[in-house]
């Protein structure tokens, strides 16, 4: 599963693998409204993702992992977005990993440096979509999850950390084979 975080409009997408090639299960986008307070805003997110890993029952959930040069308020409510989804994966069992935004267009459109649009293209051209995704945050978020079942970018070309579950050693990063069943 691949999230594109947000407190305002979460992207999430889901891929599996079969044989050699990734097939989209879902997508889609989580939204909330500037007019609920963060508290509630927070808490439908963690509501509507802890029923998609509920449902989907993934074997890794992937992010984006951003950063926000001069947007301090930004980069705050994304961070609380963030820890929300830790959490409904934690509280799953589920691993997670997160990716920069280069390593994930080099994963798949071949260039660190890819816009918007062709990412959009790439997601539907690999997921074989009759279409591209139309919301940016879902094509996002499908990107991300192709980018971890593919085995990321290059190695020296991603930015990936898994978060261990309490008690648990810290393990490698999953590969293709790993998220297959």
């Amino acid at each position: 599963m691949g999230v594109d975080p947000g407190a305002a409009n979460l992207g999430f997408g889901v891929v599996r693998i079969e044989g050699a090639h990734m097939v989209a299960l879902d997508g889609g986008v989580i939204e909330t409204t500037p007019d609920e307070p963060p508290e509630r805003r927070l808490a439908r997110i963690h509501k509507a993702l802890s029923e998609l890993i509920e449902w989907h029952e993934p074997k890794a959930l992937a992010l984006e992992d951003l950063y926000f040069g001069r947007n301090v308020r930004s980069a705050m409510t994304v961070g609380q977005a963030c820890g929300v989804i830790l959490l409904a994966a934690g509280q799953r069992g589920v691993g997670c990993f997160a990716y920069t935004p280069q390593a994930i267009k080099m994963a798949v459109c071949g260039s660190g440096a890819a816009g918007k649009k062709q990412v959009q293209r790439m997601v539907g051209t690999l997921l074989g979509l009759p279409e591209p995704p139309t919301s940016e945050h879902a094509a996002d978020a499908l990107a991300v999850a192709i980018c971890h079942a593919s085995g990321g970018a290059l190695k020296d070309e991603i930015s990936v950390r898994r978060v261990a579950q309490a008690g648990e050693p810290r393990a490698p990063a999953a590969s293709a084979e790993h998220l297959s069943g």
